[in-house]
């Protein structure tokens, strides 16, 4: 009895994780700038909202327990439109964060793995007389160009640009830019090998 039991709600679990996800069918998906076709939002997800700013191109999924925002608080009018921009063909991975609230422009074919961290705000701390919670939050744009590729635990910051078709080596923080065709690691991300038409892949002599 209590594997039936058992399988029986792993099996409603399943088929109402389905139901409950939203597709470009879903009542809640006319809510976005834009969600493409074939695309897809995994059940069950941590915090959406404001989503008439977050724009999802074609057949692009979005993993489970994912948080998805632009602004601070649903209700918020925000001053550029669209602040996320996912494009086609994107996989954004499990437990992953993209919080924007000025700009965050992914390309197509970006994949992440599981908890990865995207944002384009930050908090100041230089006035120790005040809780840095209640300090200037600065906003830098973000992008990440098309083709790329960021680990597990990778961390996005305000102001890092990320060409296109770059390695990000997991639990990497990137703060700045990284040109095409490179393969970054580390805390800051410092790039380990670039490409050139001429001589393909190599190392960098110094990193």
């Amino acid at each position: 009895m209590k594997r039936f039991i058992g399988e029986l709600t792993a099996r409603f679990w399943q088929i109402n994780r389905f139901n409950a996800a939203i597709s470009p069918t879903s009542k809640r998906a006319k809510s976005f700038g834009r969600f493409g076709s074939g695309s897809i939002i995994l059940f069950p997800f941590t915090t959406i909202f404001n989503e008439k700013y977050i724009q999802i191109g074609n057949d692009t999924m979005i993993g489970e327990h994912v948080a998805l925002s632009a602004g601070m608080m649903p209700g918020q009018i925000c001053l550029t439109n669209p602040v996320v921009k996912i494009g086609d063909r994107c996989l954004i991975g499990r437990g992953s964060g993209i919080v924007g609230h000025l700009s965050i422009d992914i390309g197509d074919d970006v994949w992440t793995g599981h908890h990865v961290y995207i944002t384009d705000q930050s908090h100041g701390y230089e006035d120790v007389s005040q809780p840095i919670s209640q300090q200037s939050q600065p906003e830098r744009a973000v992008s990440i160009g098309s083709g790329s590729w960021l680990g597990h635990g990778v961390v996005v910051l305000p102001g890092a640009r990320i060409g296109k078709h770059v390695a990000v080596g997991a639990n990497s923080v990137v703060t700045g830019e990284l040109p095409d065709y490179c393969v970054a690691v580390g805390s800051p991300a410092k790039i380990i090998r670039t490409y050139s038409p001429d001589s393909g892949w190599s190392a960098k002599d110094h990193f």
